[in-house]
């Protein structure tokens, strides 16, 4: 079920992602805190809907004002081990990569799951991007069950 929040107005586009990363200090005293502080941290989220008929409002993080959207817990792609990756298995990611310059390393090092975290598999996606893992992992690419609320 989605949830109602608020969001930059430059950000208020259907099917965009993001990974709520909490308050900021400027929002201090904001009359809207309840409105937009009311997801969870470390939850990855896509816009389902922008509400047209909402007025934008003023806000102090956001330079162009923020405006109502729907929002709900979207899966995460990542890369696991590839023994025992499969649908509807637990897997968890591999643990730190620095080769950033890796075509893959957004999928090993992805926003919204954290290492020792364990995921519901929901699709298994198939290969990585890279053709060979410089840690000499052996990896699928995956897509994370959604969070619950």
């Amino acid at each position: 079920m989605p949830t109602v929040t608020l969001i930059g107005s430059r950000l208020a586009d259907t099917g965009r992602e993001f990974v709520y990363q909490g308050e900021s200090p400027d929002c201090e005293g904001c009359p809207y805190r309840s409105q937009c502080l009311n997801l969870s941290v470390g939850t990855r989220y896509r816009i389902t809907d922008v509400r047209e008929d909402a007025q934008t409002l003023d806000c102090a993080v956001h330079d162009t004002g923020v405006r109502a959207v729907e929002v709900e817990p979207a899966p995460v792609p990542a890369t696991v081990p590839s023994k025992g990756a499969y649908a509807g298995s637990i897997g968890s990611l591999a643990g730190p990569c620095p080769h950033t310059e890796c075509p893959s390393h957004e999928y090993c090092v992805p926003d919204g799951v954290d290492f020792e975290e364990e995921r519901r598999i929901e699709t298994v996606l198939g290969e990585p991007p890279h053709d060979h893992c410089a840690l000499d992992r052996d990896l699928t690419l995956v897509e994370f069950a959604p969070e619950s609320e």
